[in-house]
């Protein structure tokens, strides 16, 4: 039986970083107020306002198909989960394709918000297990200051821009992606979206004047929800695969608020040593958060590791996936 695992993976942030006292300047905010609220004490940002979250993608996939000896002609698939697309068309993994020279590969968007990448996963998982591919990428690529207002205190400080690449690949060992779990709930849609910009309120005037191009979010109902769904669907993927706590070894939730991963990590009894965390450094990168968290600690990551990874965004959407590490690093 074919199984799919993760084969290498690469990460990129920009250079420039805006930290909470830089951010106390720009709006009516301080570094202890977003500090104990979200845990967050700087992000990265894309400042070139000519390049989009392709820019970000690309830089990530060169380095992933640098690490891992891969040749760009021998990749077949490239799926891009972001919620902040260069354009509404075409797609943006057709532009990082394209960009990094992936000549053999057909590309597409994923569109699951925060939720993204093990979304996304689920998708490369279900190409290489019925054989139609042998050589994936999954590429999360968010530029997400281009839809955040810094005017708006309760929002600024959470977001920052990242990519995360990782390399699909099939295997019969038992590693990769073992199972994973995925809801949806429409109801979600007012308290956390861009009001604007798509076919049901075009860009106008009056939109652009309202600030409904940037995210908004009732801060209240999306946490909790977010603990909630992330901790039912979390321990679901566990008890179905008979995996209890002490067998996790790492546990990866998405970078949303640090808050949020604290509540779900106690919820679940798991140790706190465990549980992998990034948010102070970089923020919410939505689709990005997990990978990125992954790549940087993957020097602690070795082969046989049983992974739990869990996200909660907008729509709200949300899951759990469980892993089996397939390298060590």
């Amino acid at each position: 039986m074919l199984n799919a695992k993760i084969s290498g993976i690469a990460s990129y942030v920009p250079d420039d970083i805006l930290d909470n006292e830089m951010l106390s300047k720009m709006v009516d905010t301080n570094d202890e107020w977003i500090t104990t609220r979200v845990g967050i004490k700087e992000r990265r940002i894309l400042k070139d306002d000519t390049k989009g979250s392709s820019f970000l993608g690309i830089k990530a996939v060169e380095k992933l198909l640098e690490s891992t000896g891969t040749k760009p002609d021998e990749i077949e698939l490239l799926i891009c989960a972001t919620s902040n697309p260069d354009y509404r068309f075409p797609s943006t993994a057709s532009v990082i394709a394209y960009g990094t020279g992936l000549n053999n590969a057909y590309a597409y968007d994923i569109q699951a918000a925060c939720a993204g990448f093990i979304v996304t996963m689920q998708a490369a998982r279900a190409y290489i297990t019925s054989g139609l591919y042998k050589k994936v990428i999954v590429v999360c690529a968010e530029k997400m200051s281009s839809m955040t207002n810094y005017n708006d205190r309760a929002t600024c400080p959470l977001f920052g821009d990242a990519a995360a690449a990782v390399l699909i690949e099939p295997t019969e060992e038992n590693v990769g992606v073992i199972d994973g779990e995925f809801h949806i709930d429409g109801s979600g849609l007012p308290h956390l979206l861009m009001k604007a910009g798509g076919s049901v309120k075009p860009a106008s005037h009056e939109t652009v004047d309202a600030g409904e191009h940037f995210i908004y979010q009732e801060g209240r109902v999306v946490y909790k929800n977010a603990v909630v769904d992330m901790l039912t669907s979390t321990l679901s993927v566990m008890k179905r695969n008979n995996l209890t706590v002490e067998e996790v070894d790492w546990f990866v939730p998405h970078q949303a608020n640090l808050r949020i991963i604290e509540a779900v990590g106690g919820r679940t009894n798991i140790d706190p040593n465990k549980v992998l965390v990034n948010i102070q450094h970089y923020g919410n990168t939505s689709a990005a958060s997990i990978p990125l968290c992954l790549d940087e600690y993957k020097y602690k990551l070795k082969k046989g590791d049983k992974i739990m990874m869990t996200a909660f965004g907008a729509g709200f959407t949300w899951g759990a996936m469980y892993l089996i590490w397939a390298f060590d690093s």
